[in-house]
């Protein structure tokens, strides 16, 4: 892997990992507020899930392959 796709990959990894700290905050506002949208709350729980599988993919993607 060259190493203009390694910092291509990395910084991909923190946009993501800003937008997952976003949403936990954006959740836990949400949560302790008295009127939220359960949808809309259990929509934005999703995407954090999919915003943390999606970085630990592009993680073990930095992880050299060692010959055994």
């Amino acid at each position: 892997m060259s190493s203009v796709e390694i910092k291509s990959i990395q910084g991909l990894i923190l946009e993501l990992q800003s937008e997952h700290r976003d949403l936990d905050q954006v959740v836990a506002t949400l949560s302790h507020s008295g009127s939220v949208d359960q949808l809309l709350l259990r929509r934005m729980k999703i995407r954090k899930l999919q915003l943390k599988d999606q970085i630990s993919r592009l993680k073990s993607k930095l992880i050299p392959d060692l010959d055994a």
